[in-house]
């Protein structure tokens, strides 16, 4: 069953072994444990429904709390300490876009405010109820999950919007084709949410991120139906789809979506190599990108991170036989990692992975095999729940993630850092903050920042704590050049920070946009921009 307070099926847990808790603790000091509320009582404190009866609408108190938030940390902070001041009056589980078109009459004629939902994986705050003298309508996309049609000449498959990363994948799997888009949160988000937030896969290298791969569809908006037709490509103007990604649910739902498919790889492998230190390694990584090798993922890790991992992989023995290997080949305290996939036929990517491996040999890399590549997709998934341990044992974990061109990557990376360091000083707190290169491109590369921090006991005073850390490493990053998101979205938590991107006239024409559509201002209002 799902967690309704943390992460992901609570049949799964991440241990954390006492090496790990140790590394901690000497880090940041004792976690400050708490006593999370109960679903029941979470429950009872939800104000009674605005709603007028619908016949696809459940107001069930268990209902509207079970779809109130999303991941982020503040959501995480009032579902953990039962603080649920918003929550919708009502939800509905449309099983075609008709029912969909249907809920957003329905909204319109009772003065709703609506917000739609995927998987609920947000961490940007997408999900926030405004505090709202209109009652509010969550429409979950989650039953339209169906493959609508499969076009194996034209590579194209069409899926309702609902559809979660697993079942999307094992529906092509069982034509022998594959979308290859696996973001960290791939097990519990949807196809519609990706689009809607531009999410990007672990293998974007290979397959592209989700403005790739959506090739068209539909949208219900309160202005009406809007189609897009799939074209290889077209010089027609505006591309319509360009206005449907990254919309976040201001433009109305998505209900189906036709996306770019792969015949499925008859060969995947991923392989660790480790270099001295950070500039060497950034170095190299930046080198093998720009050489456009048809690789399907870089992911390097700074010596924090580097670090971190290898202490939470735990196999004590194993991994000091690993140190002691690296360190006789030159890579010891200040050592980062590399991940390199190849995904494809074995021919072309063994060459691939030939070709990147040689160019890191030229910055002292050492490649150290497949196993730890192994361990990576394995657990590719699981790692996020050590958010839920790391709570058990009382400290809170976040990430910002931002893309900077290569000239700034480093310095990005210290900024932001720093900026977190000095805001849990400031509170005579220490963070464990590490970093690393998600996503590589020949103009620059993604920086994801996680920060690992104790709790502090109250809810008011964990809420303070993210503020001010949220606020000093998104003003960081916007002081550094860089975007206030390359994978998350914007939500509520990044809006602040867009103008600094888009300017004031972009984000005018984002305000006339979203009015065009929704000329009422009923759709997830508070997202991206402020009116």
């Amino acid at each position: 069953m799902k967690r309704w307070n943390g992460w992901g099926d609570d049949a799964i847990e991440f241990a954390l072994g006492d090496a790990a808790l140790a590394f901690l603790q000497a880090r940041l000091g004792s976690g400050v444990r708490t006593d999370d509320a109960s679903f029941d009582a979470t429950c009872a404190q939800l104000k009674r429904s605005r709603l007028p009866w619908h016949p696809l609408v459940e107001t069930a108190p268990s209902v509207r709390l079970a779809n109130a938030l999303g991941q982020s940390l503040p959501d995480w902070l009032r579902l953990r300490h039962g603080r649920i001041d918003t929550a919708p009056d009502g939800v509905a589980f449309p099983e075609s876009a008709d029912q969909v078109r249907e809920l957003l009459d329905f909204a319109a004629s009772c003065g709703a405010l609506v917000i739609p939902c995927g998987g609920a994986t947000s961490v940007a705050g997408h999900l926030t109820v405004p505090d709202s003298a209109a009652p509010v309508l969550t429409v979950n996309m989650a039953r339209m999950r169906a493959l609508r049609n499969l076009d194996p000449d034209a590579l194209l498959a069409t899926f309702e919007a609902g559809v979660f990363g697993p079942d999307l994948e094992a529906q092509l799997r069982a034509h022998g084709y594959t979308l290859g888009h696996f973001p960290q949160s791939f097990e519990y988000s949807t196809l519609g949410g990706w689009i809607v937030t531009r999410s990007s896969g672990q293998q974007s290298l290979r397959y592209g991120r989700i403005e790739q791969l959506f090739a068209g569809g539909r949208v219900e908006t309160p202005a009406g139906r809007l189609d897009l037709p799939t074209f290889p490509a077209s010089a027609a103007g505006t591309d319509l789809r360009e206005m449907v990604l990254g919309s976040e649910g201001r433009l109305g739902i998505l209900t189906e979506a036709a996306v770019r498919i792969t015949p499925l790889p008859p060969f995947e492998a991923f392989h660790a190599v480790f270099f001295p230190d950070w500039d060497s390694a950034a170095l190299a990584t930046r080198q093998i990108a720009q050489a456009k090798l048809p690789l399907s993922m870089l992911r390097l890790s700074n010596p924090l991170e580097t670090v971190t991992m290898l202490t939470l992989a735990g196999h004590k023995r194993l991994v000091g036989a690993l140190e002691t290997y690296l360190r006789w080949r030159g890579c010891a305290d200040g050592k980062c990692m590399l991940m390199i996939g190849v995904s494809g036929a074995k021919g072309p990517a063994s060459s691939a992975l030939g070709a990147a491996l040689a160019l890191a040999r030229k910055q002292g890399g050492v490649h150290v095999g497949r196993k730890m590549g192994d361990k990576w997709k394995q657990n590719r998934f699981r790692n996020v729940y050590l958010r839920n341990t790391a709570w058990q044992h009382g400290y809170a974990i976040d990430t910002v993630e931002t893309a900077v061109d290569w000239p700034g990557v480093t310095g990005m990376m210290q900024a932001v850092e720093q900026a977190a360091t000095d805001a849990m000083a400031a509170r005579g707190e220490r963070v464990h903050a590490y970093t690393h290169l998600s996503h590589m491109y020949a103009q620059g590369a993604s920086v994801y920042t996680t920060f690992v921090y104790r709790l502090s006991g109250s809810y008011e005073g964990d809420l303070a704590r993210w503020r001010a850390l949220k606020g000093a490493v998104s003003q960081a990053i916007v002081d550094n050049g860089g975007t206030i998101s390359h994978q998350h979205g914007v939500g509520s938590d990044h809006a602040p920070y867009l103008a600094a991107e888009k300017g004031e006239l972009g984000i005018g024409a984002m305000q006339a946009l979203f009015r065009h559509f929704d000329p009422a201002g009923c759709m997830n209002p508070g997202k991206l921009v402020a009116a």
